[in-house]
């Protein structure tokens, strides 16, 4: 494969479609399940209760300070299994390409791709690829689907929350969002700001076998502040956090108090937030600070209706806001 650049021809199903999977994503991505030239993928039994999750992205740049499309792709699907409580196995892989992307920067993030999955013992068994003209995407959009594996007896959910309980998160908050806005360079700043894109697999199956966890969830869009407001709205409890123990670097403060947003509503991609009860909080955040040193207990369900209130550094209380509009589109 001679060509520099992404033409319609690498989407027309004939010989040059064939090259590029076959030089760029099969040497990145190959393992004994994958066969590019089938239609479908035979797995192997599972042991356990089946998990499937589905997701899409459209990050712009496509690659950032800690992180690019590629090993993002992979550490938003595998999360979204690992905070579900299960062991993520296999990804398929859908990939829509531009007329004119370079097929060097293609090789590097389909190299993520591979690398990323291999950290987290997945392997990618299915994909396929698309090829649209110039100017209708950024670039690459990913779409994957993830299947994954809970033992027996784990049960994690919102319906499982009770007054009393008790809010974790397992590090700083909305470096992602905050990143990837510097990224773009069009707000004329710099900050020595990375992603904290990466799998949180690991931060997850300290908390999988401790009593009394309740729930957990991954806080990309919309952030911590849109992931407290979800469980409001499910459990009709209320929630209380305290703004002093919430952990925010002080680059990411000074980012968003320049520019008008709030650390509480950018994205995470690297973060677990976990409702525990009462009596394990103390064992869970312990836990957790094994592979997570920043952890931090940040407040508590409580019985005042559906809402979210943040308890301020001064000692005052005040109404967090349900997100209104998207603060940085194309963040994930």
């Amino acid at each position: 494969m001679q060509e520099t650049h992404i033409g319609l021809a690498h989407g027309n199903g004939g010989r040059i479609m064939r090259e590029l999977i076959e030089q760029v994503f099969k040497p990145a991505l190959g393992n004994p399940l994958l066969d590019t030239a089938a239609d479908a993928a035979a797995l192997p039994p599972l042991d356990g209760e089946l998990l499937i999750t589905t997701d899409g992205f459209t990050v712009r740049p496509l690659e950032f300070p800690g992180g690019d499309i590629g090993s993002l792709a992979v550490h938003g699907t595998v999360n979204d299994l690992a905070v579900a409580g299960a062991q993520p196995r296999y990804l398929t892989l859908n990939a829509f390409l531009e007329e004119g992307l370079e097929i060097a920067q293609l090789r590097r993030l389909a190299a993520s791709i591979g690398e990323a999955a291999r950290a987290a013992g997945v392997l990618v068994v299915a994909g396929d690829t698309k090829v649209v003209g110039r100017g209708e995407c950024d670039g690459v959009y990913l779409a994957t689907t993830g299947i994954g594996v809970r033992r027996p007896g784990l049960q994690l959910g919102m319906q499982q929350i009770r007054p009393g309980d008790r809010v974790l998160v397992s590090g700083p908050v909305g470096e992602h969002g905050a990143a990837v806005m510097l990224a773009r360079e069009s707000f004329g700043m710099r900050a020595a700001l990375h992603s904290d894109a990466a799998s949180v697999l690991p931060q997850a199956q300290v908390l999988w076998g401790l009593p009394g966890v309740r729930f957990m969830r991954d806080p990309t869009r919309g952030g911590l502040a849109t992931v407290l407001h979800e469980i409001a709205r499910a459990s009709g409890c209320s929630l209380s956090v305290q703004e002093q123990a919430i952990p925010i670097r002080e680059t990411v403060c000074s980012v968003c108090e320049l520019l008008g947003f709030d650390p509480l509503y950018l994205a995470c991609e690297g973060r677990v937030l976990a409702v525990v009860a009462e009596e394990a909080a103390a064992p869970a955040l312990s836990a957790l600070r094994t592979v997570a040193p920043e952890a931090a207990l940040i407040g508590a369900v409580g019985e005042e209706g559906a809402q979210v209130v943040l308890e301020t550094r001064l000692g005052g209380r005040r109404l967090l806001d349900e997100l209104e509009e998207e603060p940085l589109p194309r963040i994930c």
